[in-house]
């Protein structure tokens, strides 16, 4: 099964959590319904203006954040880091849980007289 675009998927969610049919919505976003529904099944992918157009149709404001990706911590490489935070785990002895043993006690029936 082909997975649709993050695109695809937040322009289908939009729709439906408006509450709008294809043509409503294509009508409102100024586009055809045929476009607007390629879009959804990822047939065809919308420019970043266009995505924006129709989700601010559809109600919805669009806010976009950056955030810095930490590639280094302290000069060292971060894949580097982790690298050596495995290779130190593993001089740590395992510890193994201590078996847990249930004992049951059964009663013996008492003797038929």
């Amino acid at each position: 099964m082909n997975q649709l675009s993050l695109a695809a998927r937040t322009l289908r969610s939009a729709r439906e959590r408006a509450g709008l049919s294809l043509r409503e919505a294509a009508k409102r976003a100024a586009t055809s319904h045929s476009a607007l529904s390629a879009y959804e099944r990822g047939e065809r992918t919308p420019t970043l203006a266009t995505f924006f157009h129709i989700l601010e149709a559809l109600g919805f404001a669009v806010r976009v954040e950056l955030d810095p990706r930490i590639r280094q911590h302290g000069g060292v490489d971060r894949g580097e880091e982790l690298e050596q935070v495995l290779q130190l785990a593993e001089r740590f002895p395992a510890r193994e849980r201590p078996e847990v043993v249930f004992s049951s006690i059964v009663a013996e029936p008492p003797e038929r007289r």
